[in-house]
């Protein structure tokens, strides 16, 4: 009996520029440098508050975030930033509220910094 070996359709290899991760808001994967990375900041008194992590050089868990309104609503609503960052209770998101709507109302596109970011994430 001959045996013939049957070509194995190659699955298409997907191309990325970088790094991909999940919005906590709509659960999508997209690259890192189009979504805005959160972090838990403590306080003082013990209280939590999620702060945007710009530089990307915060210490601690991120939690990734697309820039727009929607994801930021629907992370609030599902309780998201406790759950990705690993923090009880309910944190301040009172910074990132005000940085997407800011960034938002100025640019008028969703991820200003994403050049930035890019060269941030590069390796030397």
């Amino acid at each position: 009996m001959i045996q013939r070996e049957t070509p194995i359709p190659e699955r298409p290899h997907r191309c990325t520029e970088g790094p991909v991760r999940t919005c906590v808001g709509c659960r999508k994967r997209e690259l890192a440098v189009d979504l805005l990375r959160v972090v838990a900041v403590w306080n003082g008194n013990g209280e939590c508050a999620v702060t945007v992590d710009h530089t990307g050089n915060l210490p601690g868990r991120g939690a990734w975030l697309h820039p727009t309104d929607r994801c930021l609503e629907a992370a609030i609503r599902r309780r998201a930033f406790g759950r990705a960052l690993r923090i009880t209770g309910s944190p301040d998101t009172s910074a990132v509220v005000e940085d997407v709507r800011a960034q938002v109302a100025l640019t008028g596109s969703p991820s200003p910094a994403r050049e930035q970011a890019a060269k941030n994430m590069s390796t030397p």
